[in-house]
């Protein structure tokens, strides 16, 4: 098969945003990389290719995390990948007898409810942190594998239990590495690695390399909560009307995939709202707290 030149730029650039996103928060690239590659392409095709570039990734954030981190939260990971790897099978195999508008329409209906619980800023504390791993990780291996997307989950998960940002960012790295590696394996026995796999990585490999220190550049220079609240927006976006679509060509309902896309941009742009009041009161607080205290001096 020989791909459309528009379809390589296109997943030439859509690779450089989403590693951009990656480089920035520490997760993110399949989560806006796919929604919108699976409308061009089928989940097949692709999903090897991001698989083996989210493997190289992931070793990189891995490592850059440093030991100390990788010591302090392997034990809290370990429950979630010991689920994992069962599941990436049976979710591999699925992903090859599945129609793929039936795979396009169940990526967008699993990770749309979690981008909005990550914007609305949903946090409630596990006690039993190694009994919610199991079940956690039974998910995650399904939907990886499946859509390549593990990050929404992941994150809102490490979220809740308040990791600091050094422990959170290496709790994901190690998750998304064995899931990485467990995928690439099942999709190896599969037989869903291609010539059209090898030729399409090489258009999306590249620009990873500057995708990801550019991500961290710009999370730095506006900071990584307002850059993750963009990029959740923008995420929501795409889902909602990747979802839509997906209603209009199974289902034949278009119009009420539109109204629920509409919903979705309504529910995102309120959040945006409550986001950016929110940070208006606590810098405006920070701002006062400081000019009190220099008058205390």
């Amino acid at each position: 098969m020989v791909f459309d030149i528009s379809i390589l730029i296109f997943l030439t650039l859509l690779s450089l945003a989403a590693s951009t996103v990656n480089g920035g928060l520490g997760y993110g690239y399949s989560s806006l990389s796919t929604p919108l590659a699976i409308l061009v392409i089928v989940n097949k095709i692709i999903n090897p290719v991001y698989v083996l570039v989210e493997g190289i990734m992931n070793t990189v954030m891995l490592g850059l995390t440093g030991r100390a981190n990788i010591r302090k939260t392997f034990r809290r990971v370990l429950p979630i990948l010991l689920a994992m790897i069962p599941s990436i099978a049976i979710g591999s195999v699925f992903l090859t007898a599945a129609s793929p508008l039936w795979v396009r329409f169940i990526v967008y209906l699993s990770i749309l409810p979690l981008i909005l619980l990550q914007a609305a800023g949903f946090r409630r504390p596990i006690k039993s942190e190694q009994t919610a791993g199991v079940p956690l990780g039974v998910g995650v291996g399904l939907l990886y594998s499946i859509t390549t997307i593990s990050g929404p989950p992941i994150a809102l998960f490490w979220n809740n239990q308040g990791l600091v940002r050094s422990e959170f960012k290496s709790a994901i790295a190690q998750i998304r590495i064995v899931e990485s590696a467990a995928t690439i394996t099942a999709y190896s026995l599969l037989g869903l690695f291609t010539a059209q796999t090898f030729q399409l990585f090489t258009y999306v490999a590249p620009p990873v390399l500057i995708g990801i220190p550019l991500g961290f550049m710009v999370a730095k220079s506006i900071g990584v909560d307002v850059f993750r609240r963009a990029c959740m927006s923008f995420d929501a976006w795409i889902v909602g009307y990747g979802l839509a679509v997906s209603i209009g060509t199974l289902f034949g309902l278009i119009n009420i995939g539109y109204g629920i896309w509409m919903l979705v941009i309504g529910i995102d742009a309120m959040l945006l709202y409550k986001f950016f009041a929110r940070r208006r009161v606590t810098m405006d607080g920070g701002s006062a707290g400081s000019l009190s205290g220099g008058s205390l001096h």
